[in-house]
């Protein structure tokens, strides 16, 4: 089996993540891969937010958990938090998103690093303190939804998949 299907069918979602933050080298290699993510008509509608300030992934993974209804944390202590948004006004905007998340998980693996999707952050950027971090970061709030959180890290555990569910494939 080629190294792309192993990816595919290895990569696991990690929710433990020791303290030791992704190089600069790993982080480049990951978010290029990003950037090549397939897009509704190429129009590229997504963005990405790197973050790896602790404050700031505190306080992001607060307000996550709040919209989830808890007060453990959601990012599970992971180093970096790659946000990605999109343009609303494309009507691929949440599957151009998704495919970027996906490339980041799929390259971060490849490459040895951990990684997660974590949802919310349509509901998150759309709080009066979301679309204040955004404004920030330089982005237009009436022009960007959240589409996905994608943690990025180092774990210790090696998950294994659970099994496939029985008719996940129907042939006509």
């Amino acid at each position: 089996m080629n190294e792309t299907l192993q990816t595919l069918l290895n990569r696991r979602s990690i929710r433990s993540y020791k303290g030791e933050q992704v190089s600069r080298d790993d982080l480049n290699q990951i978010l290029k891969a990003g950037t090549y993510a397939a897009s509704g008509s190429g129009k590229q509608s997504a963005v990405m937010v790197v973050v790896q300030d602790p404050e700031i992934i505190a306080k992001m993974s607060k307000m996550n958990a709040k919209v989830m209804g808890v007060t453990s944390d959601p990012f599970y202590g992971a180093p970096t938090v790659i946000v990605v948004f999109a343009d609303k006004n494309v009507s691929t905007a949440v599957e151009d998103g998704s495919l970027v998340i996906g490339n980041l998980m799929n390259a971060a693996y490849s490459i040895g690093v951990s990684s997660c999707w974590i949802h919310r952050a349509r509901e998150v950027f759309e709080s009066e303190e979301g679309k204040k971090m955004m404004k920030g970061w330089g982005l237009d709030t009436e022009k960007y939804i959240g589409v996905g959180n994608c943690l990025l890290g180092y774990s210790d555990q090696e998950p294994t998949a659970a099994p496939r569910k029985e008719n996940y494939i129907i042939r006509v």
